[in-house]
């Protein structure tokens, strides 16, 4: 078992991807009826790491980007944000970053993800061997690492660093299938790395994909939480999240608001969750934090520039009326 009290240097390694988001502007445009667009960082890891930062914490990225104006764009955007990006390697050839196009909308919403080749897929076990685990407080990745080659090995192999550096592994499902070669490779590859893990975040879709059953996402948390995690979130969307330890089960609802769009809620909760653990917020206290968070994101334009601050969180839960019922 991992030093969970590691969490509290507030100093987190991040293994994944950053690429850039498009947006149609003015917000509510049609990606069809556009003239105009914005641009931002995206990509999940890069994403929670600009919200460990907005919350005070230090974050590292490892990952490759394209030697193109694109994959310049993102390292000039790691560093507004304060991002350690000693190992972000750039890769040349026929990689490119990742490019969504991603309306500020809710209703009939489109997002477009082009993922062809992707640069960060690239990320080799030499890139993560190189870095000092040591000097963090514990390692966070989505699921999109484990899609392909080389970086699926790359990132198991820095689970074994990691693990004997003592740090705890914190993982994010975040299941994206255009990215993966098969549905049974996803599900074999996600089973082992969840294994290998302390904090678990997923959706109920995810764990059921897990599963092999949608029916049995809650039985997998459980299952999980009850092995090899020390702490398994289940979100339910609209209905909350269930939250599992070996020693407690609760559930918490959702801080309704008026929505600009859905996108960014995960890798905002990731961020507000882990960064007030680390604060030393108790475990509750922690996801309801994070599920602020999510709602003060999809409120805004952008995901990174959405990502909110501590004290804008405080405000946020202080004029707030509270969570809803846990469903």
């Amino acid at each position: 078992m991992a030093d969970l009290e590691r969490l509290k240097s507030n100093n987190f390694v991040i293994i994944g991807r950053a690429g850039m988001d498009f947006y149609p502007d003015p917000p509510g445009t049609r990606t069809e009826n556009a003239e105009k667009f914005v641009a931002y960082l995206g990509g999940s890891s890069a994403n929670i790491g600009v919200a460990i930062r907005r919350h005070g914490g230090q974050a590292a990225l490892v990952t490759s980007v394209s030697d193109d104006a694109i994959g310049r764009f993102a390292l000039n955007e790691l560093d507004k944000y304060g991002i350690d990006r000693t190992h972000v390697s750039s890769v040349s050839g026929e990689s490119r970053n990742s490019l969504a196009v991603v309306e500020t909308r809710v209703e009939d919403h489109q997002s477009v993800i082009y993922r062809n080749g992707a640069a960060d897929f690239e990320m080799t076990i030499e890139d993560v061997s190189a870095v000092d685990y040591s000097a963090y407080g514990a390692l966070i990745t989505t699921g999109t690492v484990f899609a392909a080659e080389p970086s699926r090995s790359a990132a198991f192999r820095a689970f074994e660093l990691a693990r004997k550096a003592g740090l705890p592994l914190i993982f994010d499902v975040d299941y994206r299938p255009y990215s993966w070669p098969s549905a049974e490779i996803a599900a074999e590859t996600y089973s082992r790395a969840g294994t290998l893990c302390d904090f678990i975040i997923g959706n109920d879709v995810e764990f059921g994909f897990m599963a092999g059953s949608y029916d049995k996402g809650l039985d997998k948390a459980r299952e999980l939480a009850g092995s090899t995690a020390s702490i398994v979130v289940y979100k339910m969307g609209e209905k909350g999240a269930v939250t599992l330890t070996r020693n407690e089960e609760f559930r918490t609802g959702i801080y309704p608001v008026d929505a600009l769009k859905p996108t960014g809620a995960g890798d905002s909760f990731m961020g507000g969750f882990i960064a007030s653990l680390a604060a030393g917020f108790p475990l509750k206290e922690a996801v309801l934090r994070g599920s602020a968070c999510a709602s003060i994101v999809v409120s805004r334009v952008g995901c990174a520039p959405a990502m909110p601050t501590t004290d804008e969180l405080e405000d946020f839960l202080k004029k707030h009326p509270g969570p809803t019922a846990a469903g």
